[in-house]
């Protein structure tokens, strides 16, 4: 691919949330690298996000990390309005944050619990986007957002329901905000991963004999790497994606294809 295709407009700002580990992380350092600058969130862990912050820097990048939870509208606020006062106007945004299934099933399942899915998974991506759009046409700029699904938005599980409702929600929030906002020229678009190897699989990283059984249901034949989503995320936050909005890119060795396999 042409280098000249993914560079950016020197007046963009990148913000990308849930920036402390996993995803996100990878996500702000591949944009920090590609000479935007980054605003990225963390909700508890502020030495990891420290951490992130450091290898933007140490490759010559630009970088702050601001604590809050996106699924507190005053805290998305106020993230926002300290990435306009560090670099300005945030026209990129990566909503990776989010909260992994809780594995209770329906009968057992708290309202706090499903509520607390909800509000990380689903409202924190509408929060953001808001945010990011009303100041977007008060610039009357374009922009583009990047929300980080699940193959479970549409392959559910057991023990899912938080997960999976919220991630079927964000697939329905994607769609509609494209169809909405293409007249502005801000395009929103979703990525579905399968399994990557972050520490929402801390468990299979952590026994290789689970690795192993997991990664054998997997086509491709091996979990995927958060590098290889960023390399995405970067792809249709770039020029190169300038006219794809409204789509969901699964990233999963296939596995999501093998859902009526075997029987």
């Amino acid at each position: 691919m042409a280098q000249h295709i993914l560079s950016f407009d020197p007046a963009s700002v990148a913000v990308v949330t849930g920036g402390e580990s996993g995803i996100g992380r990878a996500a702000a350092i591949r944009l920090g690298k590609a000479g935007l600058p980054v605003v990225l969130t963390y909700f508890a862990d502020a030495a990891a996000a420290d951490g992130t912050v450091e290898a933007i820097v140490r490759g010559g990048g630009k970088a702050v990390a601001v604590q809050a939870d996106v699924g507190d509208e005053q805290a998305v606020e106020a993230l926002f309005e300290r990435a306009e006062r560090a670099f300005g106007t945030a026209d990129l945004l990566v909503n990776s944050a989010g909260l992994n299934m809780s594995g209770v099933m329906l009968p057992d399942m708290a309202l706090a619990q499903f509520d607390r899915l909800m509000r990380t998974d689903l409202y924190g991506p509408f929060l953001t986007c808001r945010r990011m759009v009303r100041a977007l046409d008060a610039a009357r700029r374009g922009g583009r957002i990047v929300n980080i699904s699940s193959i479970h938005e549409r392959a559910p599980r057991p023990g899912g329901v938080d997960y999976d409702a919220a991630k079927g929600g964000l697939a329905q929030l994607t769609a509609t905000l494209a169809l909405e906002l293409a007249p502005r020229h801000i395009a929103v678009n979703g990525i579905a991963p399968g399994m990557i190897l972050t520490p929402m699989n801390q468990s299979a990283l952590d026994h290789p004999d689970e690795l192993r059984r997991k990664e054998s249901a997997i086509p491709w034949g091996r979990a995927g790497t958060p590098d290889e989503v960023a390399d995405l995320i970067l792809f249709l936050l770039s020029p190169a994606a300038g006219y794809i909005t409204g789509t969901t890119v699964t990233i999963d060795g296939a596995l999501s294809l093998t859902v009526a396999q075997g029987a």
